[in-house]
């Protein structure tokens, strides 16, 4: 029997006026090569979310402009699931902490549907109450997106979904029904403009979200909120696009950040950096990757069986990974002309 191979992948997309050709791909660890995985996607297929099964690596999970698909085959080929909300994106998936037949996929706008079967079937769930901060309610072509979600470990019935221009949403029923929890870390649109959203088992009701220009933790189950810092990257703050926890360590956080778009100022140079705090978010440090991204920071992958290996990657194409838990670094530059109209939305590793 041969060994097993794992990969990463990277979901690509477009929107609005920018929306591209998509696409999916996946390079093996230890190569520089990267494959296009087309059979049983739709055609030009707009990947923004990705998901790998907890205890099978070989099974993915990617949300579409057609829906939620899956592969059983390291993504070799894909078959489509029953897709609620037909013609509406899929821009999140997430698997319940304790039970991976249990999954999540969020969509635009706002919509969040639950499986219980591992995607064979879907089920709505209440988010139709769901009133969102004045502040956010104009910035077309956005409309209410779930562009990430998370389970508190400690206590499942607890989630939270974070919300493009729409602050954050939570549910206290296993996400059966959902409400807006945004009653503090805004002054501005671009404080509500959530891109991401993490629940550490070692700080149990503690919530952590990352937003166009800062960062923010959430005490009390969301009651108590508190400005982050993180090093500035532009006057005003930084542009943070992914947070993620350590499978082996829940001190550890990684950060995607990055200066330019967003709330920077006009003609702000678009520079990446992947940060890293060991004590839950109280202290960051810069992670030297050996290069100076030259566009933002977007996505961040740990692969769960070998939490040594870590992923980053820019919108723009430029997937940094190390093997020895952020230590040493290498590129794998995407073969592709990657801009505003093709760019990564996603990414996994296993």
């Amino acid at each position: 029997m041969s060994p097993y191979q794992s990969y990463v992948y990277t979901g690509l997309g477009g929107e609005g006026e920018y929306l591209g050709a998509g696409g999916l791909y996946r390079c093996a660890y230890g190569d520089t090569n990267w494959e296009a995985l087309r059979a049983g996607l739709p055609q030009h297929p707009q990947v923004r979310a990705l998901a790998m099964h907890p205890s099978a690596p070989q099974i993915l999970y990617a949300g579409t402009q057609a829906g939620v698909y899956r592969s059983d085959d390291q993504g070799e080929h894909w078959q489509a699931l029953e897709a609620p909300r037909p013609g509406h994106d899929v821009w999140s998936l997430t698997f319940h902490p304790h039970d991976p037949n249990i999954l999540y996929a969020g969509y635009e706008p706002c919509a969040i549907y639950r499986s219980e079967d591992g995607g064979a079937h879907w089920q709505p769930m209440q988010t139709d109450e769901v009133t969102f901060p004045h502040i956010t309610t104009v910035l077309p072509p956005v409309c209410k997106r779930v562009i990430g979600m998370a389970i508190d470990p400690s206590d499942p019935q607890d989630m939270y979904a974070a919300i493009e221009v729409g602050g954050l949403l939570a549910s206290r029923d296993g996400g059966a029904r959902w409400t807006s929890i945004t009653n503090g870390p805004y002054t501005r649109n671009n404080t509500l403009d959530v891109h991401g959203v993490q629940v550490s088992a070692a700080a149990p009701g503690v919530i952590h979200i990352v937003t166009q220009i800062a960062m923010f933790r959430g005490r009390n189950r969301g009651q108590l909120w508190e400005h982050v810092q993180v090093e500035d990257l532009f006057p005003g703050g930084s542009y943070c696009r992914d947070l993620r926890v350590a499978p082996d360590d829940p001190q550890t956080l990684y950060l995607a950040a990055g200066a330019g778009g967003g709330g920077a100022p006009k003609g702000t140079p678009e520079t990446g950096v992947l940060f890293r705090s060991r004590d839950l978010g109280t202290t960051w440090h810069r992670v030297d990757i050996g290069a100076t991204p030259p566009s933002r920071m977007a996505r961040i992958a740990i692969d769960a069986t070998q939490p040594s290996r870590v992923y980053c990657c820019t919108q723009r194409g430029h997937v940094y990974g190390s093997q020895d838990g952020g230590e040493s670094w290498q590129a794998y530059p995407m073969p592709l002309e990657l801009s505003r109209s093709r760019h990564i939305y996603a990414m996994v590793c296993g």
